[in-house]
């Protein structure tokens, strides 16, 4: 039996429960809470933080590999480890280029993927003109920039947190002061017709398989609705495709990544990030797809055969249930409402306390041929039960 080291027990590690059961897997986590979901599903847990490598050492020597959960580690510290023969997948050569969001722009820049113009943004407040190295390479006034722009922190940032709609040089300023002014990224600002988001996964041989393309309906930079398959053409999902493959063979990636992508009034592809790891755009595909991504990630980092990406259903509406007050309430009588939904299944993460944005679950929908043009009209009702 192979045991499969998890860095990271949220709810990806969590839902890759399942799948460990059905392959014979044995998953040991790597998390810092006992609350954390994954703990319920773990053969074994080491409570430790992500990037504790002294833990991940521990974790080495009861498991066969290590893959992850998040992009949150000490990738120095678990290079060490690599070197002294601990096998991780994706392979860390593959997470080097993605961690840092400037180094990953830099690197979808180096492989030819269109993607939105970007710079890296250091120097001293207070400057009239900052260097701002990167695709201009020179000094530039902030009054140069054509806003408005996208300003992310370049580590840690997940769920719209480190990431700011920036309109004027002086909320830059003010924006950039609140980080501590630390290094940071801006991007072109994408005036987009349609967000997207697509989960490809590579083998331990090389094999990628490319699941549906999906539309992703964000606000405030949070995933509130995913809906499978996006309405788009034929020649954008070929794009789409290529793209994935192209960035997983790149890499030499082993598992399942998952790729944000903006939608163009004049039908271009641009590719907005990259997680190393399951996704939540991807979460349809354990109630819709012949493969959910989880089994997918375990059957790549085991070394098994992929399995089909494929949808046995016409469509699916995934919504997130996201926190929208601080308590302790696990919302069972709501749960319960959405349960009866046609043809609807509630993951619900076991989290033990709500606040505002935090995802608590996620509810999947799935579509007959006659529902499938009234997609959003499916993911409101859902809406209405939660939010009400």
């Amino acid at each position: 039996m192979k045991r499969i080291g998890v860095i990271g027990g949220g709810q990806l590690a969590w839902m890759m429960g399942g799948a460990a059961e059905s392959l014979g897997l044995e998953l040991v986590i790597q998390t810092p809470h006992p609350t954390d979901p994954a703990v319920s599903i773990a053969s074994d847990t080491i409570f430790a933080a992500i990037d504790d490598a002294t833990a991940t050492a521990k974790l080495a020597t009861c498991c066969d590999v290590i893959t992850f959960e998040n992009e949150f580690i000490n990738l120095e510290a678990l290079q060490e480890l690599a070197q002294q023969g601990v096998c991780f997948r994706p392979p860390l050569e593959a997470l080097a280029p993605l961690l840092d969001k400037y180094q990953q722009r830099c690197y979808l820049d180096e492989i030819g993927l269109p993607q939105p113009d970007f710079l890296s943004l250091q120097g001293e407040v207070g400057k009239e003109e900052l260097t701002l190295p990167g695709s201009l390479a020179k000094p530039i006034s902030l009054s140069d920039l054509d806003f408005p722009v996208v300003l992310k922190a370049r580590r840690h940032g997940y769920d719209g947190q480190g990431t700011f709609i920036i309109k004027d040089s002086n909320s830059l300023k003010e924006t950039w002061q609140k980080l501590g002014h630390q290094s940071v990224i801006l991007e072109e600002f994408i005036p987009f017709e349609q967000e997207l988001a697509v989960i490809a996964a590579r083998s331990l041989a090389g094999d990628v398989v490319v699941y549906p393309v999906v539309e992703t309906q964000q606000e405030e930079q949070v995933c509130r609705r995913v809906l499978v398959p996006a309405a788009i053409s034929p020649a954008v999902v070929t794009d789409i495709e290529k793209i994935a493959r192209t960035l997983l063979n790149s890499l030499q990636a082993v598992g399942v990544f998952g790729i944000e992508l903006f939608l163009t009034s004049s039908g271009k592809v641009l590719v907005n990030e990259v997680s190393p790891r399951t996704h939540n755009s991807g979460h349809f595909s354990l109630d819709a797809c012949g493969t959910s991504q989880f089994e997918q990630q375990l059957r790549a980092v085991a070394g098994f055969p992929l399995g089909s990406p494929a949808l046995h259903c016409e469509g699916v509406v995934m919504v997130n249930l996201l926190g929208y007050e601080y308590s302790q309430n696990d919302y069972l009588e709501k749960r319960q409402k959405l349960t009866n939904l046609p043809q609807t299944f509630v993951h619900w993460y076991g989290k033990t306390e709500s606040r505002p944005g935090r995802k608590l679950g996620h509810v999947t929908t799935l579509l007959n041929p006659q529902q499938q043009p009234q997609a959003d009209a499916v993911a409101q009702e859902i809406e209405s039960l939660w939010y009400s």
